[in-house]
């Protein structure tokens, strides 16, 4: 008995050990990710001076509110920056929702000839990185349909995705086809299915898709680099690149723009945080 009581006193202290490790790194862990964010905040609080000027630390001196009212007063178009961004991401957003949830719907029930040939193409566009596509799409935007400074040349290239396809295929597979034969004796037209039973039973892996192709969309800054050269029609990702000149940078004033950059990500995170945990598994149900 007393062999008994050391051997789990010991694991319990083992246990004790181990929890504190993993906390320890844990906190370490947290630090390091969350220690840019500290960075961008407490720089975007200092006074909108040159880089070569500024006198950065990490504990800040005091607190003003001037390098936000610079980057709002150094464009006419620092609204418009925001406003642009959100269009762009809404559309693209939107787009993704509606195609990419039909799309997958037609895969996983609907059958049609070739649609297997169809879907590994898709698949396969996956494989390919986005670098590698950018010229021939900048062509076709650019030198065929001559979108160059529109939103036309942010949104369609985005519109949709074989990711969102494929996610939206795997989840729809699972649903029971019973219901959608229910539907359909009942007088159901695809389109009444959709929007009447696969929509509502799909609201979680939507709600994911949206979430996720909003972030892509409002922090993309490498594909509207090559489509936009007038200022007024910049996202504000691309927009923080006004205050860097060749000889000097208003380094406040771009912190500045960056949190209110990165604002609706932080709230659309807390505000759905939920369908986030969903989204690490919903791709991994059995098709």
């Amino acid at each position: 008995m007393s062999v008994f009581l050391k051997s789990t006193k010991r694991m319990q202290r083992s246990d004790r050990v181990y929890v504190a490790v993993s906390l320890l790194i844990l906190l370490i862990a947290a630090v390091v990710m969350l220690f840019p964010l500290y960075f961008m905040v407490i720089t975007s609080l200092d006074r909108p001076v040159e880089a070569a000027s500024a006198n950065q630390t990490l504990i800040p001196r005091y607190v003003t509110l001037e390098s936000y009212k610079f980057f709002f007063q150094f464009s006419d178009h620092s609204l418009r920056w925001i406003l642009n961004s959100a269009i762009v991401a809404l559309c693209v957003t939107a787009g993704n929702v509606l195609v990419a949830g039909l799309a997958g719907y037609a895969f996983a029930k609907i059958s049609f000839r070739g649609s297997r040939i169809l879907f590994w193409m898709f698949l396969i566009t996956m494989m390919i990185p986005y670098q590698v596509i950018q010229i021939p799409l900048y062509m076709l935007i650019i030198n065929t349909f001559k979108l160059r400074d529109t939103y036309a040349a942010l949104i369609l290239p985005g519109l949709c995705t074989a990711y969102n396809i494929f996610l939206m295929k795997q989840f729809t597979t699972t649903l029971p086809t019973e219901i959608l034969e229910s539907a359909k004796i009942d007088g159901c037209s695809q389109p009444q299915i959709f929007t009447r039973i696969v929509a509502p039973l799909s609201k979680t892996v939507l709600s994911v898709m949206a979430i996720t192709t909003f972030m892509d969309s409002w922090n993309n800054f490498l594909w509207p680099t090559l489509v936009i050269t007038k200022d007024e029609m910049k996202t504000i990702q691309l927009g923080l690149t006004s205050f860097r000149f060749q000889n000097s940078t208003f380094f406040a004033p771009m912190m500045a723009g960056a949190c209110i950059a990165a604002l609706p990500m932080f709230i659309l995170f807390f505000a759905l945080q939920k369908y986030f945990l969903e989204g690490v598994t919903i791709g991994a149900v059995k098709g």
